[in-house]
């Protein structure tokens, strides 16, 4: 019976470590996929769009994004 639980522990810890480890391995190829946008990103989807960037507008965007981001992650 001991032994069975202290199995079951060593087992949690493994997995909980291997997940992490998994995790993070995971999260990073994310980012260097799917890098998060920059204002550099911003200026060049405005000017696609016909839009001339300005630094005031570009600040407004990123802020607004940021605070979107924020209200999204407290839900």
């Amino acid at each position: 019976m001991g032994l069975g639980i202290l199995l079951f522990v060593i087992g949690a810890l493994l997995g909980a470590v291997a997940g992490f480890f998994g995790a993070r391995a995971y999260m990073k190829k994310y980012f260097q996929d799917n890098p998060p946008i920059n204002e550099e990103m911003l200026k060049a989807m405005m000017m696609q769009m016909g839009q001339k960037p300005s630094e005031k507008k570009l600040n407004q965007m990123m802020s607004s994004m940021k605070a979107q981001q924020k209200r999204s992650n407290k839900k």
